[in-house]
């Protein structure tokens, strides 16, 4: 435990080598020690401590939960927690893999189970994971026990996907070693589907577990206006000291003076005339600190996070940001970011399942240089066959159409009976290279029996669902069933295929699996006829390179026209490979596939030599939908000031056709390339081209298209010339681009001289990278998993939900959170400025002016609601007018409500007010006037509290002037915090209380509120604080109104009926008239004669507001 404590704080290497060795534990004692694993997360944020206690309960429940173990022979109850490195572990169908597990055998005599590992990357198929033939047939408790194994593996790592090791077994004195990968690794959190049971020798357990590793917390994300609540505290703690040392040095310069330094009602001691002038100076230094401190607002912190957590579930509470199909709501993972959805300047989306669908349909194919579109289940080609004399469509139902020559006319093929055969033998090949080469399974429970089963007339079986990690390999095998050749599963090491209605049995020998550096996968198989085949399936940039034979120049002019579509391709080949050459291939994956030293690397340089030398078949072309209301969405964004880059992996022609599909670039655009840029040079070359035509050009918009080659030569040498050209542009679109440089891009954005306000969105594993590095991350809950949603700061299930995300709530955070940051200072300058005032008249003697009492209660329960609920439920304008002018985002951005200017004006209106509570109540009593009835006169405890209530009174209605929607929450906190101010004055100094040591306030404050004159010095002076600031109100609406202002005072004349006043209005009454006109144009508030909030069918974006922030129907004798 304490090597493990160490090893956190970084004071010892976890681990000093690259791999570990395992021996399987069978036959440990049946009680032992055991380290049990624990995930809690230590916070030091009182918001944040419900959810650390909630995630303490699921981590208990996660390691008590019971697994059995196989020691001494026998199957042991335990804990998941107790599990330790080498335990044999069993686990049923159904159950989730508490470690992970080296699968040693299942139920199968092939040793094969099926996993799904929806809770680690969202992907629900079933994956299949298989074990050493040696083990496999180990099935029971008794066999396991004579087990004799060691496993070496790598060092534990946080990538899901990679695993390297090998298996030592010992059988009659003979060791036999087999490669372990990642098909035979079960991760911890992963699910067993359609197997009774399995064996599994744990080799991660704990914190070690690829799960725990992918725990880590990301970087700390700090919103802007969180770095301005630090510049303006910085500023109040200068004003701190400024006030201290002046206090202190006034001080003195008083005491300099004879009969202020020692008078005679205040005689020194004799340690007082000896003590240390330096250290009396620093001690009254530090005096005064303590006695100004209050203007430092600590208080302001504990409500900022209790605004972000509560304010945070409004956006899960909105049912416009709810998907009905898919059932799921908006989730914010971090809710330290809300306001920083009003600041977004740069949006960077994904392409493919963000702005699309994710659903692919397949539409067209290439067989052989022909090129056929599917239509009513059938394939229709285009333009003329060989030997054929027309031009016209030729149709192709099914490859049985093929196989039957009946069916083919002289209107259909004017072909010879060799050509007839040939056309046969190219899309039977082609199609059964679609269904071979993928990593699509079935279910068990649903291919029980399907062999024999019956079939639609388009050969597709009447039951037969296919479950793939990605949507392209399943439309691509779901086409190739409709066309007659049928995937209808795996069994052991066999691919089954349906070939017109009679099974084929194809013997899988290897798969060289899909990776994003060479962008293709493979597999191997033995064809019944015994002839050997590799199918190659892959991008065209990938394929067509490797190819010698086939139509390749045709089929890449009909991959360009696909593109072109907006359709996603796929190219397609294969290479029959002789005995010699299967024996040489063979050979390399077994050394590859069993070094523990560069793996990858030597696996690299296999799979180079054997996808080479291609026979080319064709290229496939699927269709990926966009979804709802993304045009509209990209140009609301757009006329908010918002810049929006596409970045996808997509190639060049089919990322501009869906740019220019979903109004991301708009046809009259000037579109500008840097793409295909070989050199740096080169590449320095067509920027400046590029910047001289931005310059010539007079064109308004300009659009960029960037390919990941190109991004990478201008990122390395350019970043300036690149980023003038990209400030430059409307729209930027960067295609072929790597997880890792859509980071990059973000970063370069970041960092650069205006230091904008990124978003980023998508979908994918490959969108978490730049998720995590832009300032806020989207997450979209679509179909390529929940990776990217787990790792964003926010989740929902669409793009379109991303307009009202912004638009309104983020409006709405902002604001709210901006005007607590700056009242909240305003109040401290008002409640500490009387103290520093009042030291001018009690010789710096440290007096306070307040009671204690006071000081404590002030900013937690005398001015602490009013600010908090405006903070949860202000809504300034209406949010379906924030919805329907996106340009209204424009006044919030840059963080203007927090500019200097603004943070000024309100520590100028503190000061001034402090001034005139201070001085206000000074000329009230300065003089010796009796304002009380029995003659007594007010004293230092009666000014304080006069000061104090008069400062109570006029902060808390300062708030009910920047309140604009008002509930019977707001009414209840807002008035309710001044009668409690009232009220627990009266109880206070009404009562002598014994557990007070002393009580300076007993009966101040009754008699305070015996004297009429304070009753209406009380008046006076608020109404003087808050007159100055209604007359700046009113000049700044009506000589400089933003357009904020602009749409309330639209929102209040139109049709559309608002809650947002202070007054109500009978039936009948005209709401804003003469004075009233302008005082409620000075609050931004008018309330017609109905006050409700109804909406017609022509509003714009969503006709239903379903929203929890939008209030029923209330008629107006209810305020």
């Amino acid at each position: 435990m304490w090597r493990w404590v160490r090893q956190q704080l970084g004071f010892d290497p976890p681990h000093q080598s690259d791999t570990r060795t395992i021996y399987i534990a069978n036959r440990f004692p049946q009680n032992g020690l055991y380290t049990p694993q624990k995930f809690i997360d230590n916070r030091i944020i009182s918001s944040k401590g419900y959810e650390d206690w909630l995630r303490h309960n699921s981590d208990n429940e996660v390691n008590g939960a019971p697994v059995y173990v196989v020691r001494s022979g026998g199957l042991v109850k335990t804990r998941s927690k107790n599990i330790r490195v080498g335990d044999i572990v069993r686990i049923a169908k159904d159950e989730i893999f508490p470690a992970d597990l080296v699968l040693l055998s299942s139920d199968r005599l092939d040793g094969s189970c099926h996993v799904t590992t929806a809770s680690l990357d969202g992907e629900t198929n079933l994956k299949t994971h298989v074990a050493v033939p040696e083990t496999a047939v180990l099935q029971t408790v008794a066999s396991l026990d004579t087990l004799i194994a060691v496993i070496e593996c790598q060092q534990p790592e946080a990538d899901l996907y990679r695993f390297m090791g090998r298996m030592i077994i010992t059988q009659q004195m003979e060791e036999i070693v087999r490669p372990l990968g990642p098909e035979s690794l079960l991760l911890r959190g992963a699910r067993l589907k359609n197997t009774k049971e399995i064996f599994g020798v744990a080799i991660y357990t704990g914190m070690e577990t690829k799960m725990a590793l992918n725990y880590k917390s990301k970087s700390q994300k700090r919103s802007a206006v969180e770095k301005s609540m630090n510049t303006f505290l910085i500023i109040y703690l200068i004003i701190l000291i400024s006030e201290a040392i002046i206090s202190t040095i006034l001080k003195y310069t008083w005491e300099a003076e004879e009969k202020w330094d020692e008078p005679w009602y205040n005689q020194k001691t004799e340690h007082q005339r000896n003590s240390s002038k330096i250290l009396r100076f620093i001690s009254d230094f530090l005096a005064f600190l303590v006695l100004y401190n209050f203007i430092i607002p600590i208080s302001l912190y504990v409500t900022v996070e209790m605004q972000k957590f509560l304010g945070s579930f409004f956006i899960g509470w909105d049912l416009d940001l709810y998907h009905e199909e898919s059932g799921q709501k908006a989730q914010v993972n971090t809710s330290d970011l809300n306001e920083e959805l009003g600041q977004v300047e740069y949006v960077f989306t994904d392409k493919t399942g963000t702005l699309t669908e994710n659903e692919m349909q397949f539409r067209e194919c290439s067989i052989n240089g022909i090129k056929y579109q599917e239509i009513n289940g059938r394939l229709v080609s285009e333009g003329p066959t060989p030997d054929s004399s027309e031009g016209s469509l030729s149709y192709l139902n099914s490859l049985s159409h093929l196989n039957n020559l009946s069916h083919l006319t002289t209107s259909s093929f004017r072909t010879s009976p060799e050509n007839e055969t040939e056309l046969i033998k190219e899309h039977n090949l082609f199609f059964k290279a679609v269904s071979l080469c993928h990593t699509v399974q079935i279910s068990n429970v649903q291919t029980d029996g399907i062999g024999d089963g019956p079939w639609q007339s388009n050969f597709a079986p009447s039951q037969l669902e296919y479950y793939a990690s990605s949507p392209d390999e399943k439309a691509l095998v779901e086409a190739a069933a409709r066309i007659g050749i049928v995937f209808v599963g795996n069994s052991e090491e066999t691919m089954e295929v349906k070939t017109l209605g009679k099974l084929e049995r194809y013997k899988l020998l290897h798969i060289l699996e899909f990776d994003s550096d060479r962008r293709r996968m493979s597999v191997i198989v033995q064809a019944p006829s015994g002839e050997k085949l590799l199918f190659a399936k892959g991008a065209e940039s990938s394929i067509l390179p490797k190819c010698v034979g086939g139509e390749i120049e045709k089929t890449r002019i009909h991959v360009d026209e696909f593109a072109l579509k907006g359709l996603r391709t796929l190219c397609m080949a294969y290479k029959q490979l002789t005995s010699k050459e299967y024996e040489e291939i063979d050979r390399r994956l077994f050394e590859a596939r069993t070094a523990l030293q560069q793996r990858e690397e030597k696996l690299a340089d296999v799979f180079q030599f054997i996808e080479k030398d291609l026979i080319l078949l064709g290229a496939t072309a699927v269709e990926d939908r966009l979804q709802d209301r993304v045009r509209e969405t990209i140009e609301a964004l757009r006329m908010a000031g918002i810049k929006v880059w596409v970045l996808t992996g997509d190639k060049h022609e089919t990322a501009v056709s869906v740019s220019l599909s979903c109004g991301h670039f708009h046809r009259t655009m000037n579109i500008l390339e840097l793409i295909n840029q070989k050199s740096d040079s080169e590449c320095a070359e067509q920027l400046r081209q590029l910047a001289r035509r931005i310059t010539e050009d007079h064109v308004i918009q300009h659009g960029l298209v960037v390919d990941g080659t190109s991004l990478s030569l201008a990122l390395r040498e350019h970043e300036k010339l690149f980023m003038e050209v990209c400030r430059n542009c409307s729209a930027v679109l960067c295609c072929r681009m790597a997880p890792l440089q859509k980071a990059k891009v973000i970063r370069l954005i970041k960092i650069s001289p205006e230091k904008p306000i990124t978003l980023a969105v998508g979908d994918g594993a490959n969108d978490v990278s730049m998720i995590q590095e832009a300032h806020v991350g989207i997450g979209i809950m679509g179909k390529e998993g929940r990776q990217a949603a787990r790792n964003s700061d926010y989740a929902i299930a669409r793009f379109k939900f991303l307009s009202k995300l912004l638009f309104v709530h983020g409006h709405y955070y902002y604001i709210r959170i901006a005007t607590l940051v700056q009242y909240f200072f305003y109040k401290n300058v008002c409640f500490i400025t009387p103290q520093f005032l009042y030291q001018f008249y009690c010789l710096f003697s440290q007096q306070t002016l307040y009671d204690s009492v006071y000081l404590t209660l002030y900013n937690i329960c005398f001015t602490s609601l009013p600010i908090l609920i405006y903070s949860l439920l202000e809504q300034h304008i209406d949010p379906h007018v924030l919805q329907s002018k996106p340009t209204l985002y424009r006044d919030i951005s840059k963080n203007r409500q927090l500019s200097i200017k603004t943070f000024l004006y309100w520590t100028i209106l503190g000061f001034s007010h402090a001034f005139i509570f201070f001085f206000g109540s000074y000329f009230l009593i300065g003089k010796d006037i009796s304002l009380l009835g029995n003659g007594q006169m007010f004293g230092n405890w009666t000014f304080g509290t006069l000061v104090f209530t008069v400062m109570v009174i006029t902060v808390t209605v300062k708030m009910a002037l920047e309140t604009h929607f008002w509930t019977w929450i707001n009414h209840l906190v807002t008035w309710g915090s001044i009668v409690f101010y009232f009220i627990f004055s009266l109880f206070y100094g009404g009562i002598l209380w014994p557990f007070l040591g002393s009580q300076n306030m007993y009966f101040v404050f009754i008699q305070l509120l015996s004297s009429g004159s304070a009753w209406f010095a009380i008046i006076i002076m608020v109404v003087t604080c808050l007159f100055l600031d209604i007359v700046k109100k009113v000049f700044d609406r009506q000589l400089h109104p933003t357009n904020t202002e602009k749409a309330q005072l639209t929102e209040t004349n139109s049709s559309i009926k608002c809650l947002d006043s202070m007054c109500c209005f009978s039936e009948g009454e005209t709401a804003c008239a003469s004075v009233g006109r302008m005082l409620e144009r000075v609050v931004g508030r008018c309330s017609p004669t109905h006050v409700s909030r109804s909406w017609s069918a022509s509003d714009p974006f969503y006709t239903n507001d379903r929203s929890i922030l939008t209030l029923s129907t209330m008629d107006s004798s209810t305020c």
